[in-house]
C-alpha cells in the first residue's frame, strides 16, 4: 500500500471518526428533546433522525469499503522468500539424488571390475 492510499485511508476514517461523534451528538439532542418538559418538537426530533439514519449509512458504506481495501493489500505480495526457499530445497534435492546416483555408479562400476 503506498503513501497516497495510506493517506487517503486515514483521511476518510478520519472522516468517519467525525460523523460517528455527530451521530452521538444527534442521539444526544433527540435524548434531550424527549426529556424536554413541555415535550418534544417533532420536526427537530425528525431531522436528527433523519440526518442520524443517512450518516449511519455513510459510516457502514465507508467502513465497508475501507475494510475491503485492507483486505486486498497483501504486504508479502512481492516478496519472494517463498519462491527462494524452494529453489534451495529443489537444489538441495538435486544434490542428494546426485549423491546417489555417483554411489550406484560406483556399485556398478565395482561390479564390473569384480567380473
Amino acid at each position: 500500500m503506498d503513501s497516497q492510499t495510506q493517506n487517503a485511508s486515514l483521511q476518510r476514517l478520519q472522516t468517519v471518526e467525525k460523523r460517528i461523534v455527530r451521530v452521538l451528538e444527534l442521539a444526544s439532542g433527540v435524548m434531550e428533546e424527549f426529556s424536554n418538559p413541555s415535550g418534544p418538537r417533532k420536526e427537530l426530533v425528525n431531522n436528527h433522525c433523519s440526518e442520524f439514519m443517512q450518516l449511519i449509512k455513510d459510516i457502514q458504506v465507508t467502513l465497508r469499503e475501507e475494510i475491503k481495501s485492507a483486505c486486498e493489500y497483501r504486504p508479502f505480495e512481492k516478496c519472494d522468500y517463498i519462491a527462494r526457499i524452494s529453489n534451495e530445497i529443489c537444489c538441495q534435492k538435486v544434490e542428494y539424488v546426485l549423491e546417489k546416483l555417483e554411489g550406484m555408479s560406483e556399485s556398478i562400476d565395482e561390479y564390473h571390475n569384480a567380473s
